[in-house]
């Protein structure tokens, strides 16, 4: 591991903080309170996307960076007469994964610990083997009755998967929501590095972190909204699809440990992604390459076709295991893909444009 004390715990906290989608409040708190030494300015909206600007030159283009800071999780949706507590889905959480496991209902008194109840393999109806719906799904919070329990919790209550995050080795990490929590840590991290070397920097900057991405890209389309940048760089994590039983012919190959990975198709501005390929170039940073036929399932769509278009370039970072407690995910690949966006930044020109023709 190549962070240094304050890094490392910028992306320990980052991590284990919970922000299900719509509830990203105190994720953004520390978010804000890492970038702003570095920013010249902190902003947000009424929904809690945040960004942090470089204000260099005010005749100069503006590049955004942007992650979003929310999470899948899951939402107290109706409590029985005995006291357990039924969930609907937040984003895009798998039902197939969620029995057995600890859970944290963020209530508005604190945390109160269940676990989703999983029928012991003895009593099981063997004929029944169906993966289960969310309306099959419940929470023991210990309630002996619905009164008991409406007394600890409350209908509308966000809730997250209990799992926490550790490195596995030196070079790998693991956890819960490493989606897209690792690229506001890299945004974050750009921010402080384009500070350093502001001297090389010829353009204005803002990192923007934005909230509810995973229902629907909302916070990314009203910051893209506001503010209009002459360019987009957006980072998201994709999947890493170099584990067993994944078909390469219908989702292609992606390989976590071997670079960032820039998609091709969709609202992917192709002169965008040629200034991409000039800074692996130029760096010597390895990318990995996919294709997105019409929708790359991020923010990127949410942000190129605002007022009269912004040319936008995705770069993401491979991820296995995405949307479920056991994320994993390359530190090197942390560090290339900031090097590579820090790189593709200080490379613009004041008067740069990304146009088709000329």
């Amino acid at each position: 591991m190549t962070f240094d004390k304050r890094t490392a715990e910028f992306l320990e906290n980052l991590l284990v903080t919970p922000s299900p989608a719509g509830f990203e409040k105190a994720g953004q708190q520390v978010w804000l309170d890492f970038v702003r030494p570095a920013a010249d300015l902190v902003e947000t909206d009424a929904y809690g996307s945040a960004a942090a600007r470089l204000d260099v030159d005010p005749s100069a283009i503006t590049v955004m960076l942007e992650a979003h800071c929310d999470e899948i999780g899951m939402i107290v949706q109706y409590v029985d007469e005995s006291g357990f507590v039924y969930i609907n889905r937040v984003g895009g959480s798998d039902p197939g994964i969620a029995r057995a496991r600890k859970v944290f209902i963020h209530s508005r008194d604190g945390i109160v610990s269940g676990v989703i109840g999983n029928t012991a393999i003895h009593l099981q109806d063997r004929e029944n083997n169906k993966l289960p719906k969310w309306s099959d799904l419940f929470i023991d919070i210990g309630a002996s009755n619905r009164e008991e329990a409406l007394g600890m919790i409350r209908i509308g209550d966000p809730i997250t998967l209990a799992e926490q995050f550790e490195f596995l080795s030196d070079d790998l990490i693991t956890g819960r929501a490493l989606d897209n929590r690792i690229g506001g840590f890299v945004i974050a991290r750009v921010i402080e590095i384009l500070q350093l070397r502001r001297s090389e920097l010829a353009v204005n900057v803002i990192a923007l972190n934005a909230v509810q991405e995973e229902v629907g890209g909302f916070g990314a389309r009203m910051m893209a909204y506001r503010y209009e940048p002459d360019v987009a760089f957006v980072t998201d994590v994709t999947h890493a699809t170099d584990t067993p039983g994944i078909n390469h012919k219908q989702h292609g190959l992606v390989k976590m440990g071997k670079g960032p990975v820039i998609n091709h198709g969709g609202a992917n501005h192709p002169a965008v992604l040629e200034h991409f390929e000039q800074i692996a170039e130029k760096t010597g940073i390895p990318l990995q390459r996919e294709a997105s036929g019409s929708r790359t399932g991020t923010d990127a769509d949410s942000i190129f076709y605002q007022k009269r278009g912004i040319p936008i370039g995705l770069v993401s970072l491979p991820l296995r295991y995405m949307h479920s407690p056991v994320e994993l995910a390359s530190v090197p690949d942390i560090l290339q893909l900031t090097d590579f966006l820090a790189e593709s930044v200080l490379a613009l020109q004041k008067d740069q444009k990304f146009t088709l023709f000329e």
